[in-house]
């Protein structure tokens, strides 16, 4: 976090700037795609993207990434503690794990539903006792907690120009495209930690399971079968760009920027892998560097648009926030009726 950053956002006790640096830390070296979103992003408002980035990172990490030797029990017993200091950070507003500490702080000052933190460890936990969801419904309901929740989270940041509760469905759906993108892409590594994300309807009607998937992922050879069941998720993960896109425009004009850059460089990963053949299970698509450099320069771009036309005629101020989570409970908005139509309103909402 840059003195900039943190001065502009009013952070001013040393171990609280302490902790938000922290966290952007911990977004720098993991989360590049949004990290470079998020420097899109007004100034003022990156301490909290991070903190709420940076806290859900931590946890991952302990689900993933526990270190030599961790069962899952003892990642299970992490993972509770977290959540343990999780519940006192927010109760008294402070923390002394650094990530705490951060999202504490920010959950304090955008005045975020508590709920959504819950939700999130909820689904952390189902990563170790979750191996496969049978249908969409079910990876549906996981991802109300891993990834729907982290948009709603944002909402209070980024600002809306409608009652927030009308932003909400686009946002989880946003978090949900995000996350099945990376689904797509870490089919093989997930499979290694012993999950499959992709529902199991979905691949059984064209006569996929999880044993055909490890025989793929051990010999390095492709089957027509899988990459035809790949295909279909890849579709409906665009189905889900195209229903949620839309709310980009009902974001505060000067965050639009940042979120479309991020909606850009996510479904990019989906034509990378269809770009290298569908081998997820063999190597990881990437989105080419040069690529991404030319999605923020033109993010940069708009946000420069973006923020001489707030000098000019300041944007509406955000409505008072309803309750958000009833939002959540209404259909997906419909989903456009072609890929084409979703890149038109992708580089409308600027």
């Amino acid at each position: 976090m840059t003195d900039r950053e943190l001065d502009a956002a009013g952070i001013t006790d040393p171990v609280l700037r302490a902790a938000y640096r922290h966290c952007r830390a911990l977004n720098a070296r993991h989360g590049r795609t949004y990290f470079l979103a998020t420097r899109l992003l007004p100034v003022e408002r990156r301490p909290a993207v991070h903190a709420l980035y940076g806290f859900a990172r931590w946890a991952d990490d302990i689900v993933d990434s526990p270190g030599p030797g961790a069962g899952s029990e003892l990642r299970l017993r992490a993972l509770a503690r977290l959540r343990g200091e999780l519940e006192e950070g927010l109760r008294r507003g402070g923390g002394d794990e650094p990530v705490v500490r951060a999202l504490a702080d920010t959950a304090r000052r955008y005045a975020i539903d508590h709920a959504h933190f819950r939700d999130f460890m909820t689904a952390m936990r189902a990563d170790l006792v979750v191996s496969d969801y049978p249908t969409y419904a079910d990876l549906r309901g996981y991802m109300h907690g891993s990834a729907a929740v982290i948009g709603l989270e944002m909402l209070p940041v980024l600002g809306t120009v409608v009652p927030r509760e009308e932003a909400a469905p686009y946002a989880a759906a946003l978090g949900e495209a995000f996350q099945m993108s990376n689904f797509l892409r870490d089919v093989g590594e997930d499979l290694d930690r012993g999950r499959v994300y992709l529902p199991a309807d979905l691949l059984a009607v064209h006569g996929v399971d999880r044993e055909l998937l490890l025989w793929s992922r051990a010999t390095g050879r492709p089957d027509r079968r899988i990459t035809a069941a790949l295909r279909e998720f890849e579709a409906l993960n665009r189905d889900v760009y195209r229903a949620a896109v839309p709310g980009i425009a009902l974001l505060d004009p000067v965050a639009r920027p940042c979120i479309r850059t991020a909606a850009v460089l996510y479904g990019g990963i989906l034509d990378a892998v269809a770009r290298d053949g569908y081998t997820v299970l063999h190597r990881r698509s990437v989105v080419p560097r040069r690529r991404r450099a030319l999605v923020a320069a033109h993010g940069l771009t708009r946000v420069a648009a973006a923020r001489l036309r707030a000098r000019v005629r300041p944007a509406p101020p955000a409505r008072p926030a309803g309750p958000v989570g009833p939002a959540l409970s209404r259909p997906l908005p419909a989903a456009a009726p072609s890929r084409a139509a979703a890149v038109r309103s992708a580089e409308e909402v600027s």
